[in-house]
């Protein structure tokens, strides 16, 4: 008897270390139950729901599936079904903002039927909202309101029609004769032009900084940058690249940047012709989450004389070197802004403190309690239009 009993507590054992190894856990037990529907829900729907610890609470109709799982922060929680075929789970608590997840049905990932929908990790799926308490910055209030305005256009580039958002300030149709400077914000890896004005709430953020006498009025352009799915033809097609070693692991191979061109032949001059935009390198910003991040990066050293603001959201960092070897970027430059949750090993107030030392208006910025998610990039685009174009 003693065996079987050392036996089963040994495959109890195994068993749970499998399942830490797959990241899979059983329904968080420790919830305090004052759980909500949550901001996310499509109408009429209760579930998900978030407690006051960050806790979600996902819920599945499914009565012939075999196993249903909350996945969610590269966890996979076990739901269990009830005697109507009623799934329901309920994760550990997560960081406050807005989190990616999905529901793993019989080996399956398929989106919460109870959400609406974002366009993130590559798909079109679920997305949760744990409260923080400065979501007030995003909400949407009694004040004057701005317009999210899709924008399709013909690209030289590619030869094709591309599409993206622009911002306006309420101000803007009603001052038919003043220009206004422009930011051109970008987005993340395996994320799309639909992220900052859904995810990132940026209308709200700027009409509420705008009604606060925060920030001055200004246009925003938010366009698709995913470099290797972007397809220069004709003059603009890359030139084929020599013999070049394989990457080694975990290193990414280099290329051209194909969105830079797109930015400076299409983008740019399509902007200043059909708004009223001040077009010059002091009225104009580039800012970016992530991949954005290093694409603005880039793409400022690369035109050092054109964007007198810059911003890198979780998107690394720029040094003494970068600078000293672009030239004109000091002349032209007015503010670099660095940001970075605190839970992501954050380098950006040491580099701008770098910066400051050769004359740079450099800002290092830390989210507190986040990662690499969007809470850190509103809070971020909520401190850097702060400093713009002032």
């Amino acid at each position: 008897m003693k065996r079987v009993v050392i036996f089963v507590m040994m495959l109890a054992a195994f068993s749970a270390s499998a399942q830490q190894r797959n990241n899979v856990a059983p329904s968080f037990a420790g919830a305090v139950e004052d759980f909500q529907p949550n901001v996310t829900n499509q109408r009429g729907h209760q579930y998900p729901m978030v407690n006051s610890q960050g806790a979600v609470r996902a819920q599945l109709r499914a009565p012939q599936a075999s196993s249903v799982q909350l996945d969610i922060g590269g966890v996979r929680y076990e739901m269990v079904k009830d005697e109507n075929g009623v799934w329901t789970g309920t994760s550990a608590p997560q960081d406050v903002g807005f989190h990616y997840y999905q529901l793993n049905v019989d080996g399956a990932s398929v989106p919460d039927p109870g959400t609406i929908y974002f366009f993130g990790a590559g798909r079109w799926g679920s997305g949760i909202e744990i409260p923080s308490a400065d979501m007030d910055i995003w909400q949407v209030k009694n004040v004057p309101q701005g317009a999210l305005e899709e924008k399709y256009y013909w690209s030289k580039a590619t030869e094709s029609m591309r599409h993206c958002f622009v911002y306006l300030p309420a101000e803007y149709q009603k001052n038919p004769n003043k220009k206004y400077p422009v930011l051109y914000l970008q987005h993340g890896n395996a994320e799309d032009e639909n992220g900052w004005g859904s995810q990132g709430h940026t209308a709200q953020i700027l009409d509420n900084l705008i009604a606060a006498g925060k920030a001055v009025p200004f246009i925003v352009v938010i366009d698709y940058g995913q470099s290797q799915n972007i397809h220069l033809v004709g003059q603009y097609a890359p030139a084929p690249q020599p013999q070049q070693q394989p990457a080694q692991p975990g290193q990414r191979a280099a290329g051209p940047d194909a969105f830079q061109t797109v930015l400076i032949t299409d983008i740019i001059p399509m902007v200043e012709k059909e708004y009223r935009v001040i077009a010059d390198a002091q009225h104009r910003a580039m800012a970016g989450l992530s991949m954005g991040g290093g694409q603005t990066r880039r793409i400022t050293l690369a035109n050092p004389t054109m964007f007198a603001y810059v911003g890198m959201f979780s998107g690394g960092v720029m040094s003494v070197e970068d600078i000293n070897g672009a030239a004109g970027f000091k002349q032209t430059n007015k503010v670099v802004f660095m940001s970075s949750g605190s839970k992501e090993n954050p380098r950006v107030m040491e580099a701008a403190e770098s910066l400051r030392g050769i004359g740079i208006n450099a800002v290092g910025y830390i989210s507190e309690g986040t990662a690499h998610e969007w809470h850190t990039w509103r809070r971020s685009l909520y401190e850097f239009a702060q400093l713009l174009f002032k």
